[in-house]
């Protein structure tokens, strides 16, 4: 059985012999049972589960953490008089194969304020966004590339 499953069910476990059915019981059940995986891991051999998982984790920290930078910005330009923001739109060439991929990483560029997806090349290789702030086109390619494709592309791969 997959190793997910596993902790969740050790989750639905700790939730029913505790008593309480309710999120934060709940996460805690969880990350119990995560626990007691990882360390049984010596007996049922290694998984990618826990590898994957830390990255999983580390994603969402990172997004959040990109998404209020983002948000502090936008909100900064507007409320300071003399304007900050320089539109405009950009290609970035993509690592990211899949329409899955692809589409995640336009998702969460048009989720983070300031920033828009525009279009993907035919053959999928090139995303256009619309972005507010590009001081230098290419560290802001980079710090894309760099950081959410990549990030991404690690938990998906």
């Amino acid at each position: 059985m997959n190793m997910f499953l596993w902790n969740i069910l050790l989750a639905l476990t700790w939730a029913m012999l505790s008593g309480h059915f309710n999120l934060a019981n709940d996460v805690v059940g969880f990350i119990v049972g995560y626990g007691v995986l990882l360390l049984a891991q010596r007996v049922i051999g290694m998984s990618p589960y826990f590898r994957r998982l830390r990255r999983v984790i580390s994603f969402i920290g990172f997004f959040l953490w990109e998404l209020l930078l983002a948000n502090l910005r936008v909100a900064y330009d507007v409320v300071t008089p003399p304007l900050y923001a320089r539109p405009g739109v950009i290609a970035i060439p993509l690592e990211a194969h899949t329409a899955v991929e692809v589409t995640l990483l336009a998702n969460l560029l048009t989720l983070t304020p300031g920033t828009l997806s525009l279009d993907v090349s035919d053959d999928g290789r090139v995303l256009y966004i619309h972005a507010m702030f590009i001081d230098d086109p290419e560290s802001f390619r980079r710090r894309i590339k760099d950081g959410l494709e990549r990030r991404l592309l690690e938990v998906l791969r």
